[in-house]
């Protein structure tokens, strides 16, 4: 996962949410049936994906989609 496409397909195969660069940044009450499974589901897949774990403590006050993307990339600089 190298970048906000990439994340975009992994949101989309892991919850099923169709989501653009337009709309990730939408708040998580504003996605349809969003609930905590999904986080933990794509939590999970990150970790898969990238091989290094997302800041719980942060990824808890994310806000949005974006964010955790955000969280991703900035763990990948962290471990480069």
């Amino acid at each position: 996962m190298k970048n906000l496409d990439d994340f975009l397909t992994l949101v989309e195969s892991e919850i099923g949410l169709s989501l653009t660069p337009a709309t990730v940044g939408a708040g998580f009450d504003e996605l349809p049936g969003w609930d905590s499974l999904h986080l933990l589901t794509l939590l999970t897949a990150i970790e898969r994906e990238t091989g290094q774990r997302v800041p719980m403590t942060q990824v808890l006050e994310s806000t949005s989609l974006h964010d955790i993307f955000a969280l991703t990339a900035a763990a990948r600089t962290v471990g480069t």
